[in-house]
C-alpha cells in the first residue's frame, strides 16, 4: 500500500488507499463459534451451505453483467437475518480463488459482523469512519485460508448519519470503486426503516440485495423500502427462513433432497 491518503485535487476530499489482504493481520475463526452462529459459507461440504453457493453464483453473474463492484445487503426491518446473510455470502464468495471479497459492517449502530465471526476488539471500522484513524490495516483483518477481508465495527455511541453522509465516507467509497475488477465489496447495511442510514449509503453503492423474512415482512414494507432506496438498483431479493410451499424452494431450510449428495462416505 502506498500513502494512506492523498488530497483529491478535484474535490479536496481525502482519497483513501484500500489495503491488500496481505497487509492485514490474519484472523483464524474458531470453528465452534462459526457453528454456533450458523456461519457455514466457508464449508462447501456442509449441506446447509448450498443456498449460499447458489446465491453466490447468481450474485456474481448479475454484478459482472452490470459492471457492479459494491453491493449492499439490507432488509426493511431488523431481525430479518440480513447480517447472517451478509456473513455467509461473504464466506461463500471467499472460497473462489479468482475473486477477492471485502466485507464491511456499515450497520454501525447494531454491529454484528464481528460477533458472527468471533472477532474481538475495542475499535473497528467505526474509528476509521469517525476519523480516529486513516489506516484501514488497523481495523481490518484477513481470514486465514480464504480470499476474505473483514472490516467489522464494535459497540459504540456514535451518531451514524454524520459518519455516513460525510465527505470522508464518500471518498472511502470512491476508493473502493477503483479496486480491480476481480474484487467484490459487501456492505452489511442497516435496515431501511431503522433510520435513514440505509438511504444515505444506498446513494453511493452500485446495487443492493433485499432480505425478506417469510411470514413477517409484508409486501408493503418491501415496496416502501425499494421506494426509499431509489435510485439505487435492487439486484435481487432473498427469502429468509423459507419453510416450503408450492414447488421446490431453494430457501434456507430446503435440504432433504440433497442430503445424500453432501454426505461424505466413511
Amino acid at each position: 500500500m502506498s500513502d494512506i491518503f492523498a488530497p483529491d485535487a478535484a474535490t479536496g476530499r481525502k482519497s483513501f488507499s484500500i489495503p491488500e489482504r496481505s497487509e492485514l493481520p490474519v484472523f483464524t475463526p474458531n470453528a465452534a463459534v462459526l457453528e454456533r452462529n450458523h456461519i457455514v459459507g466457508f464449508n462447501s461440504r456442509n449441506l446447509t451451505s448450498r443456498p449460499f453457493s447458489l446465491l453466490r453464483s447468481q450474485l456474481i453473474k448479475r454484478m459482472r453483467t452490470n459492471g457492479y463492484k459494491i453491493v449492499g445487503i439490507t432488509s426493511p426491518a431488523p431481525g430479518a437475518g440480513k447480517s447472517f446473510l451478509s456473513a455467509n455470502i461473504a464466506a461463500s464468495l471467499s472460497r473462489l480463488p479468482s475473486l477477492k471479497t471485502l466485507a464491511f459492517d456499515l450497520d454501525v449502530r447494531r454491529a454484528s459482523l464481528a460477533a458472527n465471526f468471533g472477532l474481538t476488539g475495542k475499535g473497528g471500522l467505526e474509528d476509521f469512519l469517525a476519523g480516529g484513524t486513516d489506516d484501514l490495516t488497523k481495523v481490518g483483518c484477513s481470514v486465514a485460508g480464504t480470499n476474505l477481508s473483514l472490516f467489522p465495527c464494535f459497540p459504540n455511541d456514535l451518531e451514524t448519519v454524520d459518519l455516513l453522509a460525510s465527505d470522508r465516507f464518500a471518498a472511502f467509497v470512491k476508493a473502493l470503486k477503483k479496486l480491480p475488477d476481480d474484487t467484490i465489496v459487501i456492505f452489511d447495511m442497516p435496515p431501511v426503516f431503522a433510520n435513514d442510514d440505509a438511504m444515505v449509503v444506498a446513494t453511493m453503492i452500485d446495487a443492493y440485495l433485499m432480505v425478506v423474512e417469510q411470514g413477517r415482512t409484508s409486501a408493503r414494507q418491501i415496496t416502501d423500502s425499494m421506494r426509499l432506496l431509489e435510485p439505487a438498483k435492487c439486484i435481487g431479493s432473498v427469502l429468509n427462513r423459507y419453510e416450503g410451499g408450492i414447488g421446490e424452494g431453494i430457501g434456507l431450510g430446503a435440504y432433504d433432497k440433497y442430503s445424500d449428495y453432501y454426505r461424505r462416505d466413511d
